[in-house]
C-alpha cells in the first residue's frame, strides 16, 4: 500500500482550534456551516420555497389549503387562460419537448423567429432576439455590448441579473443612488474625458419597491453625455403604457431607448426572455454573447405560449384595465390602513415593516391567516427596512382584495406596524 496521503480525507485533528482552521482551508466549510435556513424551518418561520400545488388565478393550493396569493408576477393574469394552455400543446405536438441545441447551432425554430418579428414589432424596434430565461437576456445583452474601455451606469436598486452581467463584462461599473439623477450627472461628467462608450443601465420598474425609473430624465443625460440607454422592462412590458409597450410608452420616449430587455415569465405568462433595439445591435449580440451562444434553445411550448399572450396583449385590453383597477382598489385601502408603501407607482406594492424579526413574524401570521406571500429581507433591502413584497393580477376578484386587506389590517394591528 502507498505511503502517499489521501488527499480526500478530512485532516485527523483533535483540538477545536486545530479543526476550525482547517475547514476555512476547505471550499465548502460555507456550506456545510450554514444554518440558517435549518433553524428558520425549525422555528416555523421560513418564507420561502413554499410548494404550490395547484393555481386558481388569484388564489393557490398550498399547505393542504386554497390561500389568496399576492407577489406573483402573472400580472394580465394569463397563466391559466386556455388559449396559451391550447398553444402549448399544439406546439408540443408539433416540436416535442426540447430544442435539444442552442439557437447558434441546432435549436432555432420557426415559432422562435416569428414570436422575434412580432415582438419587434409590437415594441416598435427594427428586431427582437428571444433568450432561454430573463436573466440570460441581461447577461447576454450587457456582457456582449459593454467593452473592456466602456463605462455603465447603474441605478442601485437594478436586479441582480443586470449586476451579474456587468461582472460578466470587461467593462468599469459606477452606481447612482436610486432614481437621483444628480448623482448620475455627476458620475458622468467626472468621467467626460476618459475612453471608451458610456451605457446607462436602469430597470424600467423596479422589483422590489415598485417604483417607475425617472425615464425623462435618463434619456436627457444620455443625449448631454453621447451615452446609450438600456432599460429592463420586465415589470412594464404588459404593464405601463396605453398599449402595453412599458416605459419608453409610458413617458412617450419610445424611440430614446436603445435598447429594450424582458422576460417572459411575467405578463407573458410563459418562460424566456427577450430584446429589442436597432437590427445591427441585435445581430452583435446575436454572435458574440456567450449566455447565449452557448445555451439551449427555450422549446417550443414556451415560445408558442409567449405568442399567444402577445396576441391577447395587442388585442384585449381589458387585462391590462382589470389589473390597474385592482391595484387602485389594494393601495388605496393599504393606505387608508396606515401601511407604507414606499411610494410605489404599479401592481408592485412592497409593504414596510421594519426589522427583520418582525417581517419574519408578518410573514407567518399571513401565512396563518392563508394569505400566500413572501418578505424581502436584507441584503436585498437596506437593514431596518423589511417589507412583505406584494403585487395583484387581472384575475384578482373583489373578494380576494378584500380577504388580503383584512389580513393585513389584523396582522399590522397585532403587530403593531399601524
Amino acid at each position: 500500500m502507498s505511503d502517499a496521503v489521501d488527499t480526500r480525507r478530512a485532516p485527523a485533528v483533535e483540538d477545536e482550534t486545530e479543526l476550525r482552521s482547517a475547514r476555512s482551508r476547505d471550499a465548502f466549510a460555507k456550506a456545510l456551516t450554514f444554518s440558517r435556513a435549518e433553524e428558520a424551518e425549525a422555528a416555523g418561520v421560513h418564507p420561502y420555497f413554499k410548494p404550490i400545488a395547484a393555481q386558481f388565478g388569484g388564489t393557490v393550493r398550498a399547505n393542504g389549503r386554497d390561500m389568496v396569493i399576492t407577489g406573483s408576477n402573472d400580472y394580465l393574469g394569463l397563466t391559466q387562460d386556455p388559449r396559451l394552455k391550447a398553444a402549448a400543446r399544439a406546439a408540443l405536438d408539433d416540436f416535442g419537448t426540447s430544442c435539444t441545441g442552442s439557437r447558434f447551432l441546432t435549436g432555432t425554430l420557426t415559432l422562435h423567429e416569428t414570436l422575434e418579428t412580432r415582438l419587434a414589432g409590437f415594441l416598435n424596434k427594427e428586431s427582437a432576439l428571444t433568450f432561454s430565461a430573463g436573466y440570460l437576456g441581461c447577461l447576454s445583452v450587457v456582457s456582449a455590448l459593454a467593452g473592456r474601455h466602456d463605462i455603465l451606469y447603474y441605478d442601485r436598486e437594478n436586479h441582480a441579473s443586470l449586476y451579474d452581467a456587468a461582472r460578466l463584462s470587461f467593462a468599469t461599473l459606477r452606481k447612482y443612488d436610486h432614481n437621483d439623477l444628480e448623482h448620475l450627472d455627476r458620475l458622468l461628467a467626472a468621467d467626460a474625458d476618459k475612453p471608451g462608450g458610456r451605457i446607462i443601465v436602469s430597470d424600467g420598474v423596479f422589483s422590489m419597491s415598485g417604483h417607475i425609473a425617472d425615464l425623462p430624465g435618463l434619456v436627457e443625460l444620455k443625449r448631454r453625455y453621447g451615452a446609450r440607454l438600456i432599460v429592463d422592462d420586465a415589470h412594464a412590458t404588459g404593464v405601463l403604457g396605453a398599449s402595453g409597450r412599458g416605459s419608453g410608452e409610458h413617458f412617450g420616449l419610445e424611440d430614446d431607448v436603445d435598447v429594450i430587455v424582458g422576460t417572459f415569465s411575467k405578463s407573458f405568462a410563459s418562460v424566456g426572455g427577450f430584446m429589442a433595439g436597432e437590427r445591427k445591435v441585435v445581430e452583435f449580440v446575436k454572435h458574440h454573447a456567450r449566455p447565449f451562444i452557448f445555451t439551449a434553445a427555450l422549446p417550443a411550448m414556451q415560445m408558442a405560449a409567449a405568442l399567444q399572450a402577445l396576441e391577447i396583449m395587442e388585442s384585449e385590453s381589458e387585462h391590462r384595465e382589470r389589473l390597474w383597477r385592482n391595484v387602485a382598489r389594494f393601495k388605496n385601502g393599504m393606505r387608508d390602513l396606515g401601511f407604507d408603501t414606499l411610494g410605489s407607482e404599479t401592481p408592485i406594492v412592497p409593504v414596510l415593516i421594519g426589522e427583520d424579526e418582525r417581517a419574519l413574524a408578518f410573514w407567518k401570521a399571513l401565512w396563518d391567516a392563508s394569505v400566500f406571500t413572501t418578505p424581502a429581507l436584507p441584503p436585498g433591502v437596506p437593514p431596518g427596512k423589511s417589507i412583505i413584497r406584494t403585487s395583484v393580477n387581472a384575475n384578482h376578484t373583489d373578494a380576494e382584495l378584500d380577504q388580503l386587506l383584512s389580513a393585513f389590517e389584523t396582522v399590522g394591528r397585532a403587530l403593531g406596524v399601524i
